[in-house]
C-alpha cells in the first residue's frame, strides 16, 4: 500500500493544498516521528505526522520557536507550526501567541490563528474560561463563532482515551471529536510518543477542517504538557 496520500487537483474555493481534506472525515496526528527531508532546519523542535484512516501520510508538521521561550515558557510558549504536504509545500500555518493558562486570568486565555495558504487567515481557536474543564470556540476568518470544543472534567488525565467533543454553537449536536488515543502502558510510560485523532463531518467546510487541525495542536500543547 502506498504510504503517501496522493493530492487531488485544484478545487474552486478550496485553499491550495487542502483539496484532499474535502474527501475525509478523520485524521490522525502522531508525535513525535522520524525526521523527514522536507523538515531539515527544524530538527530541534516538535514534529508531527498527519495520516489518514488508512495510515497514509497526508501532511507533516513542525513547530518553530526559539530555545529561550521553549525552556522558559514550557507549555505556555508562543509558536508557529508549519504544516507541509508530501512535496514539502507549506499548506497550513498555525500561529499561537504567548498567553497565560491560569484560571485566575480569564483575560489572557489561549488562542491561535490558522492560515491557509500561509498569510491567508481561515479561522481562529479561542479558549473560553471555565474553572474545571477546557473549552474552546472555533471561529471563521471573520472571527465569527462557528463551533465549540468541550474537554472532559479535570480528572481527564487518569483516563486511557481522552475525548474533546466538537459541538454546535447551541451545544445540542455533537458533530465530531478530538481525542488522545491510548497507545499502551509501556509506550505511555517510557516514551513521548502520542496518537491524536480528529473526527469531523465529511461536508464540513474544508477551511474549518484546517482549523480543527490547528485546534488539535493547541490541545496537545496546552493540555497534554507531558509531551512538551
Amino acid at each position: 500500500m502506498n504510504m503517501y496520500a496522493v493530492p487531488n487537483p485544484g478545487i474552486p474555493g478550496c485553499p491550495p493544498g487542502l483539496e484532499y481534506l474535502t474527501q475525509v472525515q478523520q485524521q490522525h496526528i502522531f508525535y513525535p516521528f522520524f525526521i523527514h527531508a522536507a523538515l531539515v532546519g527544524f530538527e530541534s523542535n516538535n514534529k508531527y505526522e498527519v495520516r489518514n484512516s488508512m495510515g497514509q501520510n497526508v501532511f507533516y508538521a513542525v513547530e518553530e520557536n526559539d530555545c529561550l521561550s521553549r525552556q522558559c515558557c514550557g507549555p505556555l510558549r508562543p509558536f508557529t507550526i508549519h504544516v507541509l504536504d508530501n512535496f514539502g509545500q507549506e499548506v497550513i500555518t498555525v500561529n499561537r501567541p504567548l498567553k497565560c493558562m491560569s484560571c485566575f486570568f480569564p483575560c489572557c486565555l489561549q488562542e491561535l490563528e490558522v492560515q491557509s495558504p500561509p498569510g491567508n487567515t481561515v479561522g481562529y481557536v479561542q479558549q473560553q474560561w471555565h474553572p474545571f474543564s477546557p473549552k474552546f470556540i472555533v471561529a471563521n476568518e471573520h472571527n465569527e463563532p462557528v463551533l465549540k470544543i468541550h474537554g472532559p472534567f479535570c480528572g481527564w488525565s487518569c483516563l486511557p482515551d481522552v475525548d474533546f467533543e466538537i459541538v454546535t454553537m447551541d451545544e445540542v449536536n455533537k458533530i465530531g471529536k478530538i481525542s488522545k488515543q491510548w497507545t499502551g502502558l509501556l509506550r505511555e510510560a517510557f516514551t513521548d510518543s502520542d496518537n491524536f485523532g480528529i473526527q469531523f463531518p465529511m461536508d464540513l467546510d474544508v477551511r474549518m477542517k484546517a482549523v480543527m487541525i490547528g485546534a488539535c495542536f493547541l490541545i496537545v500543547s496546552y493540555t497534554f504538557t507531558e509531551n512538551i
